[in-house]
């Protein structure tokens, strides 16, 4: 379930599927990508804060709706990808405890991440048999370098806080992550809220575009390894041990 709630100026995003560490189904992220432009379209929204319920920000997709028919010209995680990549509207992120998947590349496209120096990060895209998504082929190397940008996405082993904030990943690491995503949307509702938005268009314009591209054509590799023998023996491995 997603809950979305006005403070004042702010619209805070809960993730609020505690029993499955809030990992995401079709429906999910549809709800977060209406939010997230309603939002936008809200003149006197400051900012976005997206956060998750139990002590964990997300598992991910739901991969049992991997196993459902699916075309990438209409799912929910890539219009929603679209939509965060979009908005004019500043997004911050607190993360507790896992980040995975989407979970970890959904944070390119936030301006601001703050996370419990006990987050734990993981991209487990080519130990499913999948590939990148979120865009994050094209932006993870340009945050994080080439080397640890392979580390993270080829390796696919599960990653610290430390090592996210010195891959240019997150703003800060905060004992309080919550707490300190609010404070950061405070102090953006402190200023000008059209100037603002407008720096930040500045900011993203130039490569908005291309990420854009770049989500299409991850995912239409991605639905295709969906369908791969490699990606099957994957989850059928994943399912037996969740069983």
């Amino acid at each position: 379930m997603i809950r979305a709630e006005r403070r004042d100026a702010v619209l805070e995003i809960l993730i609020d599927r505690p029993e499955r560490r809030n990992a995401l189904t079709d429906a999910m992220y549809r709800d977060i990508e209406r939010a997230l432009r309603e939002a936008d379209a809200d003149a006197a929204c400051a900012a976005v804060i997206l956060h998750g319920a139990g002590g964990h920000f997300t598992a991910g997709n739901d991969l049992a709706e991997f196993q459902m028919p699916q075309d990438s010209r209409d799912v929910g995680s890539i219009a929603f990808l679209h939509a965060l990549a979009s908005v004019d509207v500043p997004v911050i992120a607190a993360v507790q405890g896992q980040a995975v998947g989407v979970g970890v590349t959904l944070l390119q496209h936030c301006d601001f991440v703050y996370a419990a120096p006990d987050a734990v990060f993981r991209l487990p895209f080519v130990s499913l048999g999948l590939c990148p998504e979120g865009a994050s082929s094209y932006l993870l190397p340009r945050l994080a370098g080439d080397r640890r940008a392979a580390q993270w996405l080829l390796g696919a082993d599960p990653f610290g806080a430390g090592d996210a904030l010195a891959g240019r990943l997150l703003t800060a690491v905060a004992d309080d992550p919550l707490a300190q995503a609010r404070a950061c949307a405070q102090a953006l509702a402190a200023q000008p809220v059209q100037a603002v938005r407008a720096s930040k268009r500045l900011l993203r314009e130039p490569l908005r575009a291309e990420v854009h591209r770049v989500l299409d054509a991850e995912a239409a590799v991605f639905f295709e390894r969906l369908k791969s023998p490699e990606a099957q023996a994957a989850f059928q491995k994943f399912f037996a041990r969740k069983g």
